[in-house]
């Protein structure tokens, strides 16, 4: 089984909107956010998306951002990663650089270390050096994922609107 970080297209649509289905219908919180955006004009959707990266179509408080999807033998979305290409004050505190997900039915098998990983070298390859990565203090699966990529603890705080502490984590890219 072959697994890579891909560009949304429009030949993984399908996929795509399956996956996105799984969140809502088990109630999962869609994350990264772009899950949410609306997909009912698909080619529009995957505008939106290509013009988040340079910048337009990216709502107060957001920052550039490039989407992902780590596909599974060219044919399935089991995962969708979100780069922010800077930071502002917002995503200092939550959010940081990288945001990801994985289809609830795909959990357990490794994905979220792999989609980080590959999210990071594309990160690199954009001239960060240094990632934030935020997490829940309870989302122990998100804490171990960020750590076995590197992560190193920087501080937490409980937000408002949050009924737990988000940790920040600093991840070298070289």
């Amino acid at each position: 089984m072959s697994t890579q970080l891909e560009s949304p297209s429009l030949r993984l649509k399908d996929s795509y909107l399956s996956h996105v289905e799984e969140f809502r219908q088990r109630g999962d919180w869609p994350i990264p956010f772009v899950l949410k955006f609306p997909t009912d004009d698909f080619p529009a959707f995957l505008e939106r998306l290509q013009q988040c990266a340079l910048g337009s179509e990216i709502a107060q408080g957001y920052a550039p951002h490039e989407t992902f999807w780590l596909v599974e033998d060219g044919v399935n979305v089991v995962g969708v990663s979100n780069l922010r290409l800077e930071l502002n004050d917002n995503l200092r505190k939550d959010g940081g650089h990288i945001g990801y997900g994985i289809r609830p039915s795909a959990r357990r098998r490794g994905l979220a270390t792999l989609i980080l990983k590959e999210t990071l070298r594309k990160a690199r390859e954009r001239g960060i050096t240094r990632a934030l990565v935020t997490a829940e203090k309870g989302n122990i699966g998100s804490i171990k994922t960020i750590l076995k990529n590197g992560g190193v603890f920087d501080s937490e705080e409980l937000l408002p609107g949050y009924h737990d502490v988000m940790q920040r984590f600093w991840i070298p890219v070289s």
